[in-house]
């Protein structure tokens, strides 16, 4: 038995140590998530497959047959719209899986807050790697439909990682935040799944940012999410250098947020034992 009402370090000195000194549980957890969730499946893992390519499949009828929307390559082709669309639902789709499910995490590990010695800081990152190994399932679909559809792939996807790095370590921040205030106000988990549905319609996931009225694109390019759905096109498709620039600028806004939502779930972890 610990004392639930300790004070805990907030310093990205302590969240490093705690990592590191944890790795082995969080790749132990990490795996137990992933495979519970399919546990029980005919399928199993099989779906981890199956469900990105049947939504792919919807909204690549939807927005291209149907709206018909364009994205002003050279092959407007729907195999070649469902490429450049797949791409945003995987940035999409990383950071939405994550944001949806931290205002539950203490919630549905109240033992671990209550009676036993235990790293509460890792449950985020336990499900960040959760929601990492279900997006690296699309990319390895994105792959293969780019090699199958254009024969190549450019040089430049090797800069994915790069790219999207940033955007994890915002959304920890954000999951260690949502993580905390969920203890205390239940409705968080209730509304977030509102915001990351709209988020999905205010990123340019299903649109190329030119088809807006320019006076739109400004409040656009304010979303977390459109910079790295660019640049992640920008490198997979097109073959071009990621902006190195507005990239550097990303990493560092985002370190700040992953250590501010850090501090904040630290700083509030001693009141979890009261609430729950």
């Amino acid at each position: 038995m610990i004392n639930p009402h300790a004070n805990h370090s907030s310093s990205l000195k302590s969240l490093a140590r705690s990592l590191w000194q944890h790795r082995d549980l969080i790749k132990q957890m990490t795996r137990r998530e992933v495979v519970g969730r399919y546990r029980g499946s005919v399928m199993g893992l099989a779906w981890s497959f199956f469900n990105p390519i049947l939504m792919l499949v919807v909204y690549t009828f939807v927005f291209s047959v149907v709206f018909k929307a364009k994205w002003g390559i050279g092959d407007e082709s729907q195999t070649n719209f469902a490429i450049v669309l797949f791409i945003g639902m995987i940035v999409y789709g990383l950071f939405a899986e994550m944001t949806n499910r931290a205002p539950g995490l203490i919630l549905s590990n109240v033992n671990y807050v209550k009676k036993v010695i235990f790293p509460l800081e890792i449950l985020p990152v336990i499900g960040m790697g959760a929601a990492l190994f279900h997006s690296l399932i699309s990319l390895v679909v994105l792959l293969a439909a780019i090699l199958l559809i254009n024969g190549t792939l450019a040089w430049t996807a090797i800069l994915f990682p790069l790219v999207i790095l940033p955007l994890l370590f915002a959304t920890l921040g954000v999951a260690w935040f949502l993580a905390s205030v969920g203890v205390f106000v239940r409705d968080v988990g209730q509304t977030i799944g509102i915001f990351t549905t709209v988020l999905m319609f205010v990123s340019p996931v299903f649109y190329p940012i030119s088809s807006l009225p320019e006076k739109f694109q400004i409040w656009l390019m304010l979303n977390p999410l459109t910079f790295v759905i660019e640049q992640s096109r920008a490198v997979m498709i097109f073959g071009k250098m990621p902006d190195w620039t507005g990239l550097g600028i990303y990493a560092v806004v985002s370190v700040t947020v992953a250590w501010a939502g850090y501090w904040w779930f630290q700083k509030t972890r001693k009141g979890f034992a009261d609430v729950l």
